[in-house]
């Protein structure tokens, strides 16, 4: 009997020393708490950067990756006039006071009489290259930058004591430059005719009929000369300082962009989840991932791995690495066992193809290993006692 018990009790340990050496294949969503900090530990080959997420740092990130504003970055005060450009063409009327001679002598493409005076209609003509158009007994005078009234002015300065009391009109006949273009995921690809009503970005997307996806999937890029900025639609929408006038030249771009990021782990599913242009915090995305596991997940390890950009964040592991593209890996930690850090998921915005991990608690590893343990002790325990 003795032998017996203690062959039980052999049995029993070598069970046991099996089940501990395979600890280690014991299956598992991911790395724990403690093994994505040591990721971070200084002199890491991998040159991960490990933070923790505070009001400050949430407030740091969102300064450095919100972007300027239409408003800002363009102006939102109606400025458009009619500015000539090279190709545009342009109609001159010149009246003269009686006795008129200067043009009445040339038998040009039209002549009217009003009160008296003596107008002469000039054929149209376009601005050449150099920004000039041509005026009789003038000579070229200089239209590209001007406004219509401007224009005038200058060829009445011109005609003055050559021609009598001379009054001129200038008329815009073709315009090829005053257009705004509209391309991208928009329904027609166009060009929009500027006025002096000043149109504003939401009247050029719908003069191209409206975009094709789902607003919320859509950012605004306006390109001014070196300029570019860029907005999300549905902020354009919401608020009207963002709807700016445009200005002759602009090119407004629809893209399409399904941000999304990925939920693995102890989250209440694995999956990507796509979110809206103007962006998502973690609290969102934790609530779209199904929340935390309570069964499995540990609060303390809440984590974020993104690419991020190198001037971000003063990073706590020097020197800093970067990739081939000069990013810097990191990993956000959050502690959701402080309540504090609740206020901070608000303020912590998501990024495009960011990696949301949460790690198992590790009473949920160790439960595993005994579940492990027991299922394979019991039979041989049990097959023991049936024997004797």
């Amino acid at each position: 009997m003795q032998r017996l018990k203690s062959g039980i009790a052999s049995i029993a340990v070598s069970v046991f020393a099996i089940a501990l050496s395979g600890c280690s294949a014991i299956p598992t969503s991911g790395p724990g708490r403690s093994q994505v900090a040591d990721a971070g530990a200084s002199g890491n080959v991998n040159g991960i950067q490990v933070v923790d997420v505070t009001d400050a740092v949430a407030r740091e990130l969102y300064s450095e990756h919100a972007t300027a504003d239409f408003a800002t970055v363009l102006g939102d005060k109606a400025m458009f006039r009619q500015q000539l450009g090279i190709g545009d063409s342009v109609q001159v009327t010149i009246w003269e006071a009686p006795p008129a001679t200067l043009f009445g002598a040339a038998e040009l493409d039209g002549k009217a009489s009003v009160s008296g005076s003596h107008a002469t209609v000039l054929p149209d003509q376009a601005v050449d290259a150099s920004g000039f158009i041509g005026i009789p007994f003038v000579g070229n005078v200089r239209a590209a930058g001007r406004t219509p009234s401007q224009l005038q002015a200058e060829i009445v300065a011109r005609l003055t004591g050559i021609a009598h009391d001379p009054q001129v009109l200038v008329r815009l006949s073709r315009n090829v430059t005053s257009y705004v273009t509209i391309v991208g995921d928009v329904v027609t690809s166009t060009r929009v005719q500027l006025t002096a009503r000043g149109e504003r970005l939401l009247d050029a997307l719908a003069a191209a009929g409206g975009v094709r996806q789902p607003i919320d999937k859509i950012t605004l890029q306006v390109t001014r000369g070196q300029t570019v900025a860029s907005l999300p639609l549905q902020t354009v929408i919401r608020d009207p300082r963002q709807n700016v006038p445009l200005c002759a030249g602009d090119v407004v771009t629809a893209l399409f962009q399904p941000y999304s990021f990925t939920a693995l782990g102890a989250t209440g599913k694995s999956e990507e989840v796509n979110f809206e242009a103007q962006g998502i915090t973690l609290a969102q995305a934790l609530a779209r991932s199904g929340g935390l596991q309570d069964s499995r997940s540990d609060a303390q390890g809440v984590f974020v791995f993104r690419f991020e950009d190198a001037a971000a964040l003063q990073w706590p592991a020097v020197p800093v690495r970067t990739t081939i593209d000069g990013r810097v890996p990191v990993i956000y930690r959050f502690n959701l066992k402080d309540p504090n850090t609740f206020f901070v998921a608000q303020n912590f915005m998501m990024d495009n193809k960011d990696l949301l991990y949460v790690s198992n608690a590790p009473i949920a590893e160790i439960q595993k290993f005994l579940n492990v343990v027991f299922s394979v002790a019991y039979p041989v325990i049990t097959g023991v006692q049936t024997f004797r």
